[in-house]
């Protein structure tokens, strides 16, 4: 009676011992697959968030690639005018922007060695226009960084509003005879390197 009783508390132990073992090996891996499925989940908010932001940019963008770029006459900081119609022949890049704007502000920090000081010289022009700016707000800016490469402005909007809606900053690259090769919205180290390039391929056809 007494062996029969110690081998029931015995089978007793070790199934204990089983279920114990058992919680220690399958817990970590529940916690793993919980962690796992919140990983997926955010991973597909993310996506849709990209693709969202994605479709809302290209529906702000009324000029796409392949159109003929709408023309414009343009008041610079330095009192005159340029036209796009004027700029026919070369390859042009012309950009919107604003002094208040993050990323407006680390792509200028690279304009001027990595596009007008490499295209020097070549049939490319390089014009960045203020969004919805004042005279005196451009100025004091290009005195804080001390930039002295040309800048248009646009006060009123009336050029950007023919390119886009909404975001900035915004680059058309325009071929020679006026057509649109590319359109970009923000700033990325990755596309403006592929949008310097570009500039390289056009202006070598």
């Amino acid at each position: 009676m007494a062996k029969k009783k110690s081998n029931t508390q015995l089978a007793i132990l070790l199934a204990l011992i089983v279920a114990v073992v058992a919680l220690i090996v399958l817990l970590p891996s529940c916690g793993n697959r919980s962690s796992q499925q919140q990983q997926t989940v955010q991973e597909t908010a993310e996506k849709q968030e990209k693709k969202e932001k994605k479709e809302d940019t290209a529906a702000t963008t009324l000029v796409k690639v392949g159109d003929i770029a709408p023309d414009f006459t343009v008041t610079m900081f330095d009192g005159s005018t340029v036209s796009l119609k004027e700029l026919r022949g070369k390859v042009v890049l012309l950009n919107f922007w604003a002094t208040w704007c993050p990323p407006c502000r680390k792509e200028l920090t690279h304009v001027q060695s990595d596009i007008i000081d490499r295209f020097a010289g070549r049939d490319f022009a390089f014009l960045p226009i203020s969004r919805a700016e004042k005279r005196e707000d451009v100025a004091a800016f290009r005195e804080k960084m001390g930039y002295t490469f040309p800048m248009g402005l646009d006060p009123d909007r009336a050029i950007y509003d023919l390119y886009a809606s909404n975001y900035i900053p915004r680059n058309f690259l325009i071929d020679a005879d006026g057509k649109v090769l590319a359109a970009t919205v923000g700033f990325e180290e990755t596309e403006f390197a592929e949008l310097i390039q570009q500039i390289e391929k056009a202006l070598n056809k």
